[in-house]
């Protein structure tokens, strides 16, 4: 899973930092989301964000491969909840839109303008990185509600309703 952080000064963008978090083909996926858990947490502290920006799963006809990312998702929800982060959800379409000034641009298109935009010296890679920097740009450059954005968690923890049958 790609992650990136950015600053947002005016028109001025820095990468704060970025990468991609990994754990080890084959590993029992419980394992795998406690790696990328304690990873997300580890970056919150570090890079101690006003807010988090994920990308709005787009369903794809592989179901599996979209659980996965959904897993992923969650765990990462978890993290800013229990950090007390606000978590946005911004739509591929509109951060492309953002990034490129259109919506439906390629992925060597996004990786070029995320590279302009904050200085970088060459692309961000792998890609997963490079979507994660655009949608950290996208949320840093323009209002949630221009983007779409959904908030999906913040600093308050819902209480439990126990639901009853009349």
């Amino acid at each position: 899973m790609g992650f990136g952080a950015v600053r947002c000064d005016g028109n001025r963008m820095k990468a704060l930092d970025y990468g991609t978090i990994t754990s080890p083909a084959g590993m029992p996926v419980p394992e795998r989301l406690a790696i990328l858990f304690r990873a997300a947490r580890e970056i919150i502290a570090r890079v101690k964000p006003g807010a988090v920006a994920v990308e709005e799963l787009f369903f794809s006809r592989n179901v599996k491969t979209a659980m996965v990312v959904a897993q992923a998702r969650g765990v990462v929800l978890l993290a800013c909840g229990l950090e007390g982060v606000p978590a946005y959800e911004v739509k591929p379409g509109a951060v492309k839109m953002a990034v490129t000034g259109y919506g439906r641009a390629e992925k060597g298109q996004v990786q070029r303008m995320v590279r302009l935009l904050l200085g970088l010296a060459e692309d961000p890679k792998p890609d997963d990185t490079a979507d994660a920097l655009a949608v950290a740009i996208a949320h840093a450059q323009y209002p949630a509600a221009a983007l779409a954005a959904r908030e999906v968690s913040t600093n308050k923890v819902p209480s439990l309703k126990r639901r009853t049958t009349p």
